[in-house]
């Protein structure tokens, strides 16, 4: 399942214009918030795919008969890009799990470049399901790294990617990879550069969030 949230008019889309915007991008702690607030869209949308169940809960004037969800979600995001986008996220799920991910590009000399894993923290993922959260989805390398990964650590009931923008290369990756596995984006730019960035795009989000790096 692939969900482009561009498709439909939204107060998300201005979230990823701002984001994009290049004059607008100079202000960094606006730039988080964004990738923040699209993060808790991305969950309000994601809760609708769960299971929920009848509860009564307790007011001071009576009984309430309410629908609840029932699954155990666990968070999952790739460093260093991806935290504001995950504390949207944990906004909503705010009593979930949450895994944590160090993948990196690590360049050679002739322009090339591999996935670099150097960290995964993680609890058991046996029956949860599973959210994770990289603001761009490139070639689709560090998520289906990450997922290969988290194997390890058991097999959830359901694995949602959420991405603030993908390329068509990248998610085609991702669901050659993970068919089951269903994707959700703020936006979907069709051209992926040679040097493997989207276009348009919105350039390095953990630059633009925490920095330039070295």
């Amino acid at each position: 399942m692939l969900q482009n949230l561009s498709h439909r008019n939204t107060i998300a889309n201005r979230f990823v214009a701002e984001l994009r915007n290049i004059e607008i991008q100079k202000d960094r702690p606006r730039f988080r918030r964004n990738l923040e607030r699209l993060g808790e869209v991305m969950a309000y949308e994601i809760s609708q795919t769960l299971e929920y169940r009848q509860e009564s809960v307790e007011t001071p004037l009576g009984i309430a008969s309410m629908m609840l969800p029932t699954q155990r979600v666990v968070l999952a995001t790739i460093l260093r890009a991806g935290l504001p986008f995950h504390q949207g996220m944990l906004n909503y799920f705010d009593t979930a799990d949450n895994v944590f991910i160090a993948a990196y590009r690590k360049h050679h000399k002739d322009g090339s470049f591999e996935i670099q894993l150097d960290y995964v923290s993680s609890s058991s993922l046996d029956g949860c399901v599973l959210i994770l959260a990289d603001p761009m989805l490139a070639t689709g390398a560090s998520v289906n790294l990450a997922l290969k990964e988290l194997e390890r650590f058991g097999t959830p009931e359901a694995v949602h990617v959420a991405t603030v923008i993908a390329s068509m290369a990248g998610v085609e990756a991702v669901r050659r990879r993970w068919p089951k596995v269903k994707i959700w984006a703020g936006a979907i730019d069709e051209e992926l550069t040679a040097k493997s960035y989207i276009v348009p795009g919105l350039g390095d989000a953990g630059d633009l969030a925490f920095g330039e790096k070295l």
